[in-house]
């Protein structure tokens, strides 16, 4: 059996047929993932992607799929097509979004709730109404029973304390993730390794402050690197599934494994960033 070098983790938010940023209809979510089925493709779980960054061997065409937030549409569409497909994904959840309450409906159950984008989503958290568009727990238990989809740390508050407070960013940030870590122990019975930063910020303090209480593997927002066996855990590439076709989405993976074009690719696209911030 061939083993993976590298492997592409996959940074999705919305599954949704309402258009709007950072959104992926269910039309191609089912695509994409036809695409990695059709192709032999395995999704890890964070335990085997945990073991793949130090040196345990895994299949060769592995990816890993990570969902943000936790809206409800990962529930109502993304669970149903991720099960269907016989694919395991992890969602970093922001705890102070979830509220309990019963089961609602999901693709192949009657009438479903509304999905909204994700300005939609931003507007009826900001007004106290996250009910309506992010995750219960109800929902999470359910499809973490399921052994579909896995749950980690995504903050309290998913606030950016170095622009609201920076003089105690660190102090806020050492309450966010106390606060996150008690609601899953309460809730989910357990807290894992694994933690994603709040709209891609991080710093060395940060990093020491999530190491401090027991987050090992953290997940970024960075594109453009490769996730090798010895990479250091701390600093997780990820990159951002668009609304397009399971075969656009295939020659992004397809790029980012390769052994000469993904590094080429990385350094190349790092060097246009780099002369988009001078100009």
């Amino acid at each position: 059996m061939k083993y993976a070098k590298t492997v592409p983790v996959l940074m999705y938010h919305h599954v949704s047929p309402v258009d709007g940023m950072i959104n992926v209809s269910p039309f191609n979510f089912e695509q994409q993932l036809l695409w990695l089925k059709r192709r032999g493709y395995r999704a890890l779980t964070s335990d085997e992607f945990a073991g793949h960054l130090a040196g345990q061997p895994v299949p060769r065409k592995s990816v890993l799929i990570t969902f943000d937030d936790g809206y409800l549409d990962n529930w109502v569409y993304a669970y149903p097509l991720l099960k269907k497909y016989g694919y395991t994904a992890i969602v970093f959840l922001v705890t102070s979004w979830i509220h309990d309450g019963p089961l609602r409906n999901c693709l192949g159950q009657g009438e479903l709730p509304s999905t909204p984008s994700h300005r939609d989503c931003e507007d009826r958290i900001g007004q106290g109404l996250s009910d309506d568009v992010i995750l219960r727990w109800s929902e999470i238990k359910a499809m973490q029973e399921d052994g579909v989809i896995e749950f980690h740390s995504h903050t309290h508050t998913h606030t950016r304390w170095d622009l609201h407070e920076p003089a105690e960013k660190n102090a806020r940030m050492a309450e966010e993730l106390a606060q996150s870590r008690a609601s899953l122990q309460a809730n989910l019975g357990n807290v894992s390794a694994h933690f994603c930063w709040p709209q891609g910020y991080f710093d060395n303090e940060y990093i020491q402050l999530a190491r401090d209480v027991g987050f090992r593997y953290l997940y970024t927002t960075q594109a453009f690197g490769q996730n090798r066996a010895g990479t250091d855990p701390a600093s997780i590439y990820r990159f951002a599934v668009r609304n397009t076709t399971g075969n656009s989405v295939g020659r992004r993976i397809q790029v980012a494994t390769h052994p000469l074009i993904g590094p080429l690719f990385n350094k190349w696209k790092l060097w246009k960033r780099s002369l988009r911030k001078r100009a």
